[in-house]
């Protein structure tokens, strides 16, 4: 299986506040981008748009680094 690291400086502001964040997964990086969405859009929104990239992959899609099996 591959595994995907990254390297990455994520600066993020916001009226009341800011954060940085060091991704080193594609995992981490999506917990740190599904939280910055919920920030901007609120929860429902977030939500709804996260569902629009899942419509574009079939339910038992594998991921690139899957070995698929006969």
């Amino acid at each position: 299986m591959t595994t995907v690291t990254l390297q990455a400086d994520i600066k993020a502001k916001w009226p009341l506040g800011q954060s940085s964040y060091s991704p080193g997964s594609p995992e981490e990086l999506a917990i740190i981008g599904i939280d910055l969405l919920v920030k901007e859009l609120g929860t429902q929104a977030a939500q709804a748009f996260i569902g629009q990239v899942f419509e574009k992959y079939p339910a038992d899609h594998m991921g690139v680094g899957s070995v698929e099996r006969e």
